[in-house]
C-alpha cells in the first residue's frame, strides 16, 4: 500500500510538474501555431501584446488568452480596425498543443472582454469583415487541414460594442455594454443553445431613427441545426426598456440569403407597457404608477434577406382609452390612443411606411392630437403630417417625472398640415414644400444661461402657407427691454429639416432696447477692491449666427448700452454668412444726431468692422467722457464745453466681445467745433500751458467753427495743422498722439508784442500807434510727455530775436524817414536835459555818449534779455 501511495505521490507531483511547466514549454510554439494559422487564412494584419497560456483556469483545457489584440483590414479598406480589444481567451484539449503546424487547432470554449468591433459595407457591397482567404481549387483535395475548427461548448462576450454601418442601405445600427453568452455544443448537427444577452442599441434605416440608446435583454433557448444552418426559437422573453416581448419562429443562413419568419407580441396589454418603452430618463420609476386602458405592440419579419431584399414586416402598435398618473404629480395624462403602424409588403426597402393612423392625449382640457404618413424611407422619404391642438408647457413636469433644466411655462397652440419630400428640401425646391395652417405660443418664459435675465414671449402668432410664413405678431421682453415683431420667414422647414439658412425680413419696434441685457452672466466677472474694479473678459467669442439670412428694419425709443442711451433710434441690419450690414442707422446722441453705416463679421478667426459715423451738433464732454473710440482720437477735447461737428470713417478688428481693438484701427475723421469754451482744469496739459505761456488767455478761450482733420494707423493718431485764435493770439497746431497716451505736438503762437510785458509795452510806445499794436512775434511751444504727465516747453528765445529784429527794422526805417533825433526821442524818451535820470551822454565827457545805450540792437536786447530773465524766473516759481 506505501508503494502504491509513492507512486501515486509521484505521479500527481509529475502531472503537476507538468502543468506548471507546460507554459514554458509549449508557448512559444502554440503562438507561433496560432499566427501561422491566421496569416494563411486572413486577409488582415492580426497582432496582440503578448498571449499566455494556463492549464489550471480551464483544466482539463489549456486555455490560451491573448492580451491588447488588433485586426486592421487590408483594401479595400486598408488601415480600417475591424476588431480588437483588451483579452480574447481560447479554450482547447491539452491534445492540441502537440499537433504539428499543419493540424487545425479545435476550439472548446471563446471569451472576448472589452472589445471594439466595426462591420462596414461600402456603397458596391463589399463588407470589411470578409476577410477569409479563398482557397485555390487545386488546394481543396489535398490532405491539409491546418486552420480552426470551431467545436464550442461555449462563448462569452463581455462588455463590448459592436457598430453596423452598412451604406448600401443606408442601416446603422450600434450595439454598446454588450453582455452576451452562450451554452451548447456545436459540435453536434443537432443541439440547443442558451443564450442570454444584454445591450444597449441604436438603429437607424435612411433618415429614420427606430431605436436611440435603449435598453435590451433577450433570454432565449433556441434550437440549432447546424447542418442547415436554421434557428428556431424555443422559450425566450425579450425587453426593449422595460417593455416584454416574446419571439416566435425562425432563422435560417442559406448559401445566397438569409431566411426568417419571426412574430412577436406583448405578453399583456396594461398600458403600463408604454411606459416601459419609454427611455427611463423621462419615465423613470414605474412603482406605483395608476394606469388604465391597454397598449400592445404585435409584429412580424418574414422572408429573405439579401442585396435587394429585406424582410416584410407588419408592426403595429395600439392603444385605446389610456391614461396614467405618478402618485407624487399633481395631474395625469387622459384620453390617450395610439394607433402606429411599420409596413413593407413587398421586402423591397423603399417600400417601408410608417402610418401614424392617430396619437391624441388630453391634460385637464387641453386637447393635443397628431397623424400622418412617412413612405419611401430608405430613399426620397415622402412625409404628410398633421397636428392640432394645445399644450400647456408648464403642465410637462406635473405629469412625467422629468428633470427640466428649467420651469418651463406658455401655451402652445397649432392646427398645421404639411406635405412634401426630402429630394425638395435638399435640393431647394421650396415650392414643393406644402405647409398651411396657424401656430401660436403665449405666455412663454425661458431662463437662458447665457442672459442674465429671463426671456419672456407674451404672444407669438404665425399663418403658414407654401414657402412662406407670416409673423403676424411677436411681443416679448428680457430685463429692461421690450421687442415687438412683424415679418416673413421663407423657409422655416427646410432650415429645421435640413439645416437651411433661416431666410426672412422683419420689421422690429422697441420702446427701450437695452443691450446690457443681453450680456451673459458669465461674460464679465468683477473684483473689486476699496474704490477699484477689475473686469475679466469671457474667452468665449461672441459669434453672429451663421444660419441666419434675414434682415430687419428697426425703430426705437431708446436704445441703452453701458451708460449711453440713443433716442429715436431706426435702421436697417441685414445677416448674412456671419456678417451683419448696417445701413442708414439714425439716433439722437449726446443733445445731437448720430448716423452710423457699416458692417461687423465674425466669419474669421478673429472679428472685423468697418464703420462710417456722421455725428452733428453732439455735446463735446458728454461724448468725450462716454466714448472710449472719441477719448482715444482726441483726449484734450474732455475740456471743452459746447458743440462739435465730425465724420468718422474706419475699420480694424474686434474683441471676443466685439468691442475694437483700439490698436488695430485704421480710418479718418474730421471735426468742426460748432462753439466751445474751454475748462483747463480738466486736463492737465492745457493747465501747464497756461502756466507756462500766462500770456496766453487759456481761461477766455472761445472756439467757434474751428475744423481739423486727423488720420489713424496702428494706434497713432496724426492731426493735420489747424488754426484758432485766443484773444488775439493766433495758434497753428499739429503733431500727434498714441495709444500709450504719450504726444508730440507744435504749437505756433502769433502773440501780439503788446502781451509780453509792461517793458515791452513801454518799448513799443514809442512807435507809432499803429505799428505798436500790429507787431507780433511767433512763440514756438512744444507740448511732448503724455495726457496725464505733459511737458511744456516755450522758446522764448525765438521771440526776443524775432523782437530785436523788427524793432531795428522798424527803427531803421523811421531813421531814413525822420532823421536821427527819433532815435533819441525812442532812446531817450525826448528829454535832452543832461542831467535827468536816463541821461545817454558821459559824466565825464557830456559831449560823448554811451555806445551801449546808444546802439539801438543793444538797448532792444537789453529790454527784451530783462523781459526774458523775468519769464525765467517766474517759470522756475511755477516749476
Amino acid at each position: 500500500m506505501k508503494k502504491i501511495l509513492k507512486i501515486t505521490g509521484v505521479l500527481l507531483g509529475l502531472i503537476v510538474l507538468v502543468l506548471l511547466l507546460a507554459p514554458f514549454l509549449f508557448k512559444g510554439t502554440l503562438e507561433n501555431l496560432l499566427k501561422k494559422n491566421l496569416n494563411n487564412n486572413l486577409n488582415a494584419v492580426v497582432e496582440w501584446e503578448s498571449m499566455d497560456l494556463s492549464l489550471f483556469s480551464s483544466f482539463p483545457d489549456a486555455a490560451v488568452k491573448i492580451k491588447n489584440f488588433s485586426v486592421v483590414n487590408y483594401a479595400p479598406f486598408v488601415g480600417d480596425t475591424l476588431a480588437s480589444g483588451k483579452q480574447i481567451t481560447l479554450d482547447m484539449g491539452i491534445t492540441q498543443l502537440f499537433k504539428s503546424s499543419n493540424d487545425a487547432i479545435v476550439i472548446n470554449a471563446l471569451g472576448l472582454d472589452d472589445a471594439r468591433v466595426n462591420i462596414v459595407v461600402d456603397s458596391l457591397g463589399r463588407a470589411n469583415y470578409d476577410i477569409t482567404k479563398t482557397k485555390d481549387p487545386s488546394e481543396e483535395n489535398t490532405e491539409t487541414t491546418e486552420g480552426f475548427t470551431f467545436n464550442l461548448q461555449g462563448y462569452q462576450i463581455n462588455n463590448t460594442e459592436i457598430n453596423y454601418m452598412d451604406e448600401l442601405s443606408k442601416t446603422y445600427l450600434s450595439l454598446t455594454e454588450v453582455n452576451h453568452s452562450g451554452n451548447g455544443d456545436f459540435s453536434l448537427a443537432q443541439s440547443k443553445l442558451d443564450t442570454d444577452t444584454d445591450a444597449v442599441v441604436s438603429l437607424k434605416i435612411g433618415e429614420v431613427s427606430y431605436l436611440t440608446n435603449n435598453i435590451i435583454s433577450l433570454d432565449a433557448l433556441i434550437q440549432m441545426d447546424l447542418e442547415s444552418q436554421k434557428y428556431t426559437f424555443l422559450e425566450n422573453e425579450a425587453r426593449v426598456n422595460e417593455l416584454p416581448l416574446t419571439f416566435d419562429g425562425f432563422v435560417q443562413v442559406n448559401e445566397d440569403n438569409t431566411e426568417m419568419d419571426l412574430s412577436f407580441k406583448t405578453p399583456s396589454s396594461d398600458f403600463r407597457n408604454f411606459l416601459a418603452v419609454m427611455p427611463r430618463e423621462y419615465v423613470k420609476d414605474l412603482e406605483g404608477v395608476a394606469t388604465t386602458g391597454d397598449f400592445s405592440v404585435k409584429g412580424m419579419l418574414k422572408g429573405k434577406v439579401d442585396d435587394d431584399h429585406i424582410p416584410m414586416m407588419d408592426i403595429a402598435v395600439r392603444s385605446s382609452n389610456a391614461s396614467f398618473k405618478y402618485p407624487d404629480l399633481p395631474k395625469a395624462v387622459r384620453n390617450i390612443s395610439i394607433d402606429a403602424q411599420l409596413k413593407n409588403d413587398t421586402g423591397l426597402a423603399e417600400d417601408t411606411y410608417l402610418n401614424i393612423g392617430g396619437l391624441t392625449f388630453k391634460i385637464d382640457d387641453e386637447i393635443f392630437s397628431a397623424n400622418g404618413s412617412i413612405r419611401n424611407l430608405t430613399k426620397n422619404a415622402l412625409v404628410n403630417m398633421a397636428m392640432k391642438g394645445t399644450l400647456d408647457l408648464s403642465k410637462i413636469d406635473q405629469v412625467l417625472p422629468v428633470e427640466l433644466d428649467q420651469q418651463l411655462s406658455g401655451v402652445f397652440k397649432a392646427d398645421v398640415r404639411t406635405n412634401f419630400d426630402m429630394a425638395s428640401i435638399e435640393n431647394e425646391q421650396y415650392q414643393s414644400i406644402q405647409t398651411y395652417g396657424t401656430a401660436s405660443l403665449s405666455d412663454f418664459s425661458y431662463k437662458d444661461p447665457d442672459f442674465k435675465n429671463e426671456i419672456k414671449i407674451e404672444t407669438v402668432s404665425m399663418d403658414l402657407s407654401p414657402g412662406n410664413i407670416q409673423l403676424n405678431e411677436m411681443k416679448g421682453s428680457t430685463g429692461e427691454t421690450d421687442i415687438s415683431a412683424t415679418g416673413t420667414i421663407q423657409n422655416l422647414v427646410p432650415w429645421i429639416m435640413a439645416k437651411q439658412d433661416l431666410k426672412g425680413r422683419f420689421n422690429v419696434k422697441s420702446n427701450t432696447f437695452n443691450l446690457n441685457d443681453f450680456k451673459s452672466a458669465d461674460t464679465e466677472t468683477a473684483s473689486t477692491s476699496g474704490k477699484s474694479a477689475i473686469t475679466t473678459e469671457s474667452d468665449e467669442q461672441i459669434k453672429i449666427p451663421d444660419f441666419l439670412d434675414a434682415t430687419l428694419d428697426f425703430t426705437a425709443m431708446k436704445v441703452i448700452y453701458d451708460d449711453i442711451t440713443l433716442n429715436n433710434a431706426s435702421g436697417t441690419v441685414s445677416i448674412k454668412e456671419e456678417t451683419a450690414n448696417l445701413n442708414n442707422v439714425k439716433s439722437d446722441l449726446f443733445g445731437g444726431n448720430a448716423a452710423l453705416s457699416g458692417n461687423v463679421s465674425t466669419r474669421s478667426k478673429t472679428p472685423t468692422f468697418t464703420m462710417d459715423l456722421d455725428l452733428s451738433k453732439i455735446n463735446i464732454s458728454e461724448s468725450f467722457r462716454k466714448l472710449e473710440l472719441l477719448k482715444y482720437l482726441a483726449p484734450i477735447a474732455n475740456a471743452l464745453d459746447g458743440d462739435l461737428n465730425t465724420r468718422i470713417q474706419l475699420k480694424g478688428v474686434l474683441n471676443d466681445n466685439l468691442t475694437p481693438d483700439l490698436k488695430s484701427l485704421a480710418g479718418n475723421a474730421a471735426a468742426q467745433i460748432l462753439t466751445a469754451e474751454l475748462s483747463t482744469e480738466r486736463t492737465p496739459v492745457l493747465a501747464r500751458l497756461g502756466e507756462k505761456a500766462p500770456f496766453l488767455q487759456l481761461d477766455k478761450l472761445s472756439l467757434r467753427d474751428l475744423s481739423t482733420a486727423f488720420t489713424f494707423n496702428n494706434g497713432k493718431i496724426e492731426v493735420k495743422p489747424f488754426s484758432f485764435d485766443v484773444k488775439g493770439v493766433e495758434v497753428t497746431a499739429s503733431g500727434s498722439h498714441s495709444l500709450d497716451k504719450s504726444m508730440s505736438y507744435t504749437l505756433d503762437m502769433q502773440v501780439p508784442a503788446r502781451y509780453l510785458g509792461s517793458d515791452v509795452t513801454q518799448l513799443l510806445s514809442k512807435l507809432d500807434p499803429a505799428d505798436a499794436n500790429n507787431m507780433t512775434v511767433n512763440i514756438p511751444v512744444g507740448v511732448s510727455g503724455t495726457v496725464t504727465s505733459p511737458n511744456i516747453s516755450v522758446n522764448m528765445q525765438s521771440a526776443v530775436t524775432q523782437l530785436t529784429n523788427k524793432l531795428i527794422e522798424k527803427q531803421k526805417q523811421e531813421l531814413k524817414n525822420k532823421g536821427t533825433d527819433i532815435l533819441k526821442d525812442l532812446l531817450g524818451g525826448g528829454n535832452s536835459n543832461s542831467n535827468t535820470q536816463g541821461n545817454n551822454s558821459d559824466p565825464k565827457d557830456p559831449k560823448k555818449t554811451d555806445p551801449v545805450t546808444t546802439d539801438p540792437e543793444k538797448v532792444v536786447k537789453g529790454l527784451l534779455g530783462d523781459l526774458l530773465k523775468g519769464t525765467k524766473k517766474k517759470d522756475s516759481v511755477n516749476n
